[in-house]
């Protein structure tokens, strides 16, 4: 448990500066989605990876607790066409979380990210995600565990600040005591947390975003990787960004309209080699994995929940949604659903 704190502490006793470390970073951060509750599992990661192969996906946050005492493989286990894949782990004990690093070394995993980010109520009560950030030299003490239980890079995802804080310089002293503990990447939710008063929907929408301290900061540590993140909602946005910070960090977008992706690989990571593929040819392709899945007992829920939103925009796609909403939750639902609503998508 940390305590908070009214002072930026003193980290050169319990940190290694940089210097010592060197960046442990394959990982092209360019484009990435950001690891949802209740959205990036393991069948939404499959799905994704079938309109883009290059951008970086994050697993849901998992406590390191819950990595080093549950069941790691429901917990942990992806697929191989998953890469390039982070996990991203809460908490604020660096012994726990050095473990739980050296666990998700083992299963495979291409980065290692720590939650510095989230307000909801029972994240702020485990002592972990954006309360963190009223003490960096917690946080500080986390990254270098992180850092030194493998060879994963290690990142962390945080905001500009927490509650009614407005203060630039204290910002940017959060992101300096990271870089001195070794963090290879930031990735910055554009906004301040409000951990009193607002409900993490609020959150994502009522503090204001701020864009240009994420931009500055990029200026002031050049040779650290800054992700942005927060509101973007579309590639056009995506490339302005480009233009000031190394990479974007899509949210609610990718699942809420999942199509966009297939024009980030040819757009984003200048891939040459790129086919056209329809919405219908990406569904057609997810049918062999629900297919699997359905055979391994997994329900019909888990895997359909992700697609609905595939035809978003296109005639007739409520009906097509509505459909498999009603049906796939009824027992017992297979396939037979998805090739039912087909008829709306002709």
């Amino acid at each position: 448990m940390f305590k908070r704190s009214n002072e930026l502490p003193d980290t050169a006793s319990i940190v290694k500066p940089a210097s010592e470390y060197k960046s442990k970073s394959a990982v092209n951060r360019r484009f990435s989605i950001a690891p949802m509750m209740a959205y990036s599992d393991r069948h939404s990661r499959y799905f994704l990876r079938l309109l883009s192969k290059h951008s970086l996906q994050y697993t849901e946050m998992v406590t390191a607790a819950a990595v080093v005492h549950g069941d790691q493989d429901y917990l942990l286990g992806f697929s191989p066409q998953e890469h390039p894949l982070a996990v991203q782990l809460g908490g604020s004990d660096p012994e726990q979380l050095y473990q739980a690093a050296k666990i998700c070394t083992d299963f495979g995993f291409d980065e290692i990210n720590l939650n510095c980010g989230c307000p909801s109520d029972r994240v702020q009560s485990g002592s972990f995600g954006a309360c963190l950030m009223a003490d960096p030299g917690v946080v500080a003490e986390c990254v270098s565990a992180l850092r030194s239980a493998g060879d994963l890079p290690v990142t962390v995802k945080h905001r500009t600040g927490i509650d009614q804080q407005d203060e630039y310089d204290v910002f940017r002293e959060f992101a300096r005591i990271q870089i001195e503990a070794g963090v290879d990447a930031l990735i910055v939710h554009a906004r301040n947390a409000w951990l009193q008063g607002l409900s993490p929907k609020q959150n994502r929408d009522v503090p204001p975003l701020r864009y240009q301290w994420v931009y500055r900061l990029k200026q002031d540590f050049p040779d650290t990787e800054i992700i942005i993140n927060g509101g973007i909602k579309d590639l056009d946005a995506a490339h302005q960004h480009l233009e000031l910070v190394d990479g974007v960090m899509l949210g609610r977008e990718p699942y809420q309209n999942p199509y966009l992706l297939h024009q980030v690989d040819a757009q984003i990571f200048g891939a040459t080699n790129q086919r056209f593929i329809s919405r219908f040819e990406v569904l057609q392709s997810y049918y062999p994995y629900i297919e699997a899945q359905l055979e391994n007992g997994q329900p019909l829920t888990r895997m359909v929940r992700h697609i609905i939103g595939l035809f978003h925009g296109e005639p007739n796609s409520k009906q097509w949604r509505r459909f498999i909403s009603e049906n796939a939750c009824k027992k017992p639902a297979g396939m037979d659903v998805l090739y039912q609503a087909e008829q709306f998508l002709n």
